[in-house]
């Protein structure tokens, strides 16, 4: 294994979605970010040691969790090459529904001088009983070897963290977090409402060029509300690998001590801290846009890249795993939070939501750059169509013979190339599906370049090449 060599630190927060806007529009079946994970009641994590890699070419030893047997299975299920490893970074994502009872097996596989490990889960009541001697600062801790079980009721809908509960300063910074994903209970009675109208005209859309539902479920909450039509989950965080060549350093130095005996114990300083990657999904620019489960990434499944088309209601499952804030900037347009720590935010009066009863009005802020705080989770709505951006986010341009890199732009009633009649705009009714990959194009800005007075030696259309 390469060492790994002190890089300047460079976030890559506000990159992610410069390049989703950009080739969201034409690309079609490429993987996309998704939520994936395992789902199921019971899930047996085993915490395990393995190296990461980074662009820069080097692995870095870190610690995660994984799955000690097989899951009961994978969502979303239209991901055909999942999978779940000893250890991965971030840990498995748990998918479970509202309402039912979890439980977590843990076993610890850290190295002996790693001593005991453990999981919290905020935003639950565990109900577990802590054998005797196992009983942590914070919650029940499996010792080295050992195991320990938690219990809980997804007692609520929403986007949760876990993360150990034992020397977290150091532990979570090795890299012992994942997600929990509770899906609302009443989704069965929210599916007609979610895929009707503008909803049922996106999905058709998407269906003609061969796309998958990587939906989860049609609503994020018990609320009319909050129907989606992708949703992506990213978890931010940074790693000093300082750190992690210390562990590694004292792990290696005491192999053989016995557990539990004086000196079996790590005391690697954690200040001051100096990241030098900073992940998304646990991996790096640009190696969280490959694909989920890629081979390169053994221990690293996630990817953070983001695909959507113009007009699809976009849910942002968004968790602070690491100790720093990770201003999140979602370019072109922005983000309607609907909870936080999945606390839906609720108004005081009722609106009457399309296809559905009337309800407590969202009343949650639209914010340009989203907060990350570390330990804090928000659900949020990111809605893009392209329009007023004065140049052509399909990267049409005038000139071209070729009609398939040239569609035509046929504005509808609200200016967007949908195949609606103009007479229509209620969209309750949608017609057939439109084929042309620049559906839901806007179309005041088809054929616009870019530039208007290009610049550089790309004689086409300046500097930047589109996709």
């Amino acid at each position: 294994m390469s060492t790994t060599n002190m890089t300047k630190p460079t976030s890559n927060n506000r990159l992610l979605f410069l390049a989703m806007v950009a080739i969201a529009a034409v690309v079609s079946t490429t993987a996309r970010a998704a939520a994936p994970g395992i789902t199921g009641t019971t899930f047996n994590l085993t915490a395990q040691t393995a190296y990461i890699n980074q662009p820069d070419g080097n692995q870095v030893y870190s610690w995660g969790y994984g799955c000690s047997s097989a899951p009961t299975g994978f969502l979303p299920a239209a991901i055909s090459t999942a999978s779940c490893g000893t250890m991965q970074v971030p840990g498995p994502t748990l998918i479970v529904t509202e309402g039912q009872a979890i439980t977590v097996n843990l076993s610890n596989g850290l190295p002996t001088a790693a001593g005991n490990t453990s999981i919290l889960f905020p935003g639950f009541t565990l109900t577990s009983t802590c054998p005797a001697g196992q009983q942590g600062l914070l919650t029940c801790e499996a010792a080295h070897n050992g195991a320990v079980t938690y219990s809980f009721v997804a007692s609520k809908p929403g986007t949760y963290a876990y993360y150990s509960g034992t020397q977290g300063d150091l532990q979570v910074e090795m890299g012992l977090y994942g997600a929990v994903i509770v899906l609302p209970s009443t989704v069965a009675t929210t599916a007609a409402n979610c895929n009707a109208g503008l909803a049922a005209q996106n999905l058709a859309a998407a269906a003609v060029h061969a796309e998958k539902d990587f939906r989860l479920a049609h609503a994020a909450y018990d609320h009319p509300g909050t129907c989606y039509d992708r949703e992506y989950l990213f978890q931010f965080a940074e790693m000093d690998p300082r750190i992690h060549q210390a562990a590694l350093a004292q792990v290696t130095a005491k192999a053989a001590c016995v557990a539990g005996a004086a000196g079996c114990s790590l005391e690697v300083p954690t200040e001051p801290y100096m990241p030098a990657y900073y992940l998304i999904n646990g991996r790096s620019m640009p190696d969280d846009m490959d694909p989920n489960y890629d081979g390169v990434y053994p221990h690293q499944p996630y990817n953070g890249n983001p695909h959507m088309h113009p007009g699809e209601q976009v849910l942002l499952r968004v968790i602070g795993q690491g100790r720093w804030e990770h201003p999140f900037h979602e370019h072109a347009n922005h983000v309607r939070i609907l909870a936080r720590d999945g606390n839906l935010i609720l108004g005081n009066t009722n609106v009457a939501y399309p296809g559905a009863a009337a309800a407590p009005a969202l009343a949650g802020l639209l914010m340009f750059t989203t907060d990350t705080f570390p330990g804090q989770t928000f659900d949020g709505i990111f809605y893009f169509t392209g329009k007023g951006l004065n140049w052509d986010a399909y990267g049409h341009h005038p000139g071209s013979n070729d009609p398939l890199a040239e569609p035509a732009c046929t504005a509808d009633a609200n200016g967007y190339n949908t195949g609606f009649a103009a007479s229509d705009t209620s969209f309750t009714t949608p017609p057939a599906p439109p084929s042309p990959v620049n559906y839901y194009e806007w179309c005041a800005d088809h054929n616009k370049p870019m530039e208007a007075n290009p610049l550089g030696d790309v004689g086409s259309g300046g500097p930047m090449t589109l996709p």
